[in-house]
């Protein structure tokens, strides 16, 4: 197996969570089965993420939600998913990653049950904020036991492979998996069904995964509400911003507390004795690039997501089973562009897969601008598919970018402020869509904005490649070695 191939872990719609993995667990088990078990938990968090979206129009139609309520419940799950990451990395470290991943199931499972008994959509976006602070738990524990309880590299590596190979056809199938609930039975069964897969998931890991050692570590909390406090408020900005009016005083006093927790942040951050991230990462130009980019590739992909899924049964008359096929080829090219990005980071560094599919991605993402209703699907379809392969091929080159700054050292902090990043392009990225979406009526100039938006975003980040991002050949199979042990896919 080549080095680098375990970067298939970080399919486009899914961001990797990086957690440490050099120590071995005293009587781990070995087979599929402790596998099996922690790919459970991933997997329907995941989904969650892709049937959600299927979801939206059946939602609207039965809970009478209008579309920022729409907006809130899928940034609901990124907003608490991105605030409480590095909080559940922490807690996993201090109190043991078995603990902290099974509290985390349990939140998801509890979740998952208020989220298909929600009788309006206030309750299912509380519901959906629960999920969130769920995810944040148990995916970075999820990752770190797998690679305690296979004790042989040669055996670990290839459990990550089949890892990898798992979510990334758990990402392409998600939508057509929600579609066929939904049409059988119905919006809510795409949270109830995690119920009894989910205790199935936590009998199992009691039963199966051993402890590890916990490993003290500072738990800067007032820092973490900081972020909290500021990923709130600019939500509320941007979702509610075409709701109340962008002048509006709601909207003004929450910019001012976007704006304020963040200085506040980065002045901590700059001076405090105990920052969230080491300051040597920030020596290199690199670090905050390869950040910036993590932050448009995902504003892009899952603001396009959400647009695409409206778009096809508001404005093409497709239902949620239909929306799943039609969206299933768009999604299985992510698979084969981790792969090919794996293969071309390992012999020629990340700079030229990272280039070359950002171009392909802004091209056929500004060509998706003309696109109307009444657009063949074949062509609505080949021009995603390419958008998305160029893209997948980006993401895995992004990581170990990352990891060339990083070092062992400074891995795990690195991986964890890529994945936050990431994770609040994409809250911005649905959040944009669905400003334009409610400040537009036409489906003509909706898909323009739109696609315009996600073009622009692919394009800036091609220009952060082609400034800070070195093409580094000689070490990239080595950092590709390292995020292969250190990153697990995740959104």
């Amino acid at each position: 197996m080549s080095t680098a191939s375990p970067l298939q872990a970080a399919p486009a719609i899914v961001s990797p969570v990086v957690v440490a993995v050099h120590v071995t667990a005293p009587g781990a088990k070995s087979g599929m089965l402790p596998l099996v078990t922690l790919a459970i938990g991933f997997v329907m968090a995941m989904l969650d993420v892709t049937v959600v979206n299927v979801g939206l129009s059946s939602i609207a139609k039965n809970l009478a939600t209008p579309l920022s309520m729409l907006v809130w419940i899928v940034d609901g799950y990124t907003l608490t998913f991105a605030a409480m990451l590095m909080v559940g990395g922490a807690l996993a470290d201090r109190f043991g990653a078995k603990r902290i991943y099974l509290l985390g199931l349990l939140l998801f499972v509890i979740a998952s049950l208020l989220c298909g008994a929600a009788p309006n959509g206030v309750m299912l976006v509380a519901a959906r904020l629960l999920q969130g602070v769920g995810a944040a738990f148990f995916m970075p524990s999820s990752l770190s036991l797998l690679t305690h309880v296979y004790e042989d590299d040669r055996v670990r590596a290839r459990m990550l492979g089949v890892w990898s190979a798992t979510v990334g056809g758990a990402a392409a199938v998600g939508p057509l998996v929600g579609g066929v609930l939904i049409h059988a039975f119905g919006w809510r069964s795409v949270f109830l069904i995690n119920v009894p897969v989910g205790l199935l998931g936590l009998v199992m890991a009691a039963r199966m995964i051993p402890e590890i050692d916990r490993h003290m570590r500072a738990l800067r909390i007032s820092s973490h509400l900081l972020g909290v406090l500021m990923l709130a408020a600019l939500s509320f900005v941007l979702i509610q911003g075409p709701v109340y009016g962008w002048s509006s005083q709601p909207i003004l006093i929450a910019l001012a507390v976007t704006l304020g927790a963040l200085m506040w942040l980065i002045q901590r951050e700059r001076h405090g004795t105990m920052p969230l991230l080491p300051r040597a990462l920030f020596a290199t130009p690199q670090f905050a690039a390869a950040n910036g980019i993590g932050f448009l590739i995902n504003f892009g992909v899952y603001g396009q997501f959400f647009f695409l899924s409206l778009f096809l049964q508001q404005a093409r008359g497709t239902d949620a089973l239909q929306t799943g096929l039609q969206l299933l080829p768009m999604m299985a090219v992510i698979f084969a562009g981790n792969l090919l990005s794996g293969r071309m980071t390992a012999h020629w560094g990340p700079r030229l897969p990272l280039a070359l599919g950002l171009t392909v991605g802004a091209l056929f993402c500004a060509l998706q601008m003309a696109l109307t209703p009444h657009t063949p699907y074949w062509m609505l379809a080949v021009a995603g598919a390419l958008a998305n392969l160029g893209v997948a091929t980006a993401i895995p080159a992004m990581t170990t970018a990352v990891m060339q700054v990083a070092g062992k050292t400074n891995a795990n902090s690195a991986a964890a402020a890529l994945n936050a990043n990431r994770q609040i392009g994409a809250l911005v990225g649905v959040a944009v869509m669905g400003a334009v979406l409610h400040t537009f009526g036409s489906w003509l100039v909706r898909v323009c904005l739109s696609y315009g938006f996600i073009a622009g975003a692919y394009a800036l980040a091609l220009l952060l490649v082609l400034r800070y991002i070195t093409a580094g050949t000689a070490t990239a199979a080595g950092a590709a070695a390292q995020a292969a042990q250190l990153a697990a896919a995740g959104e």
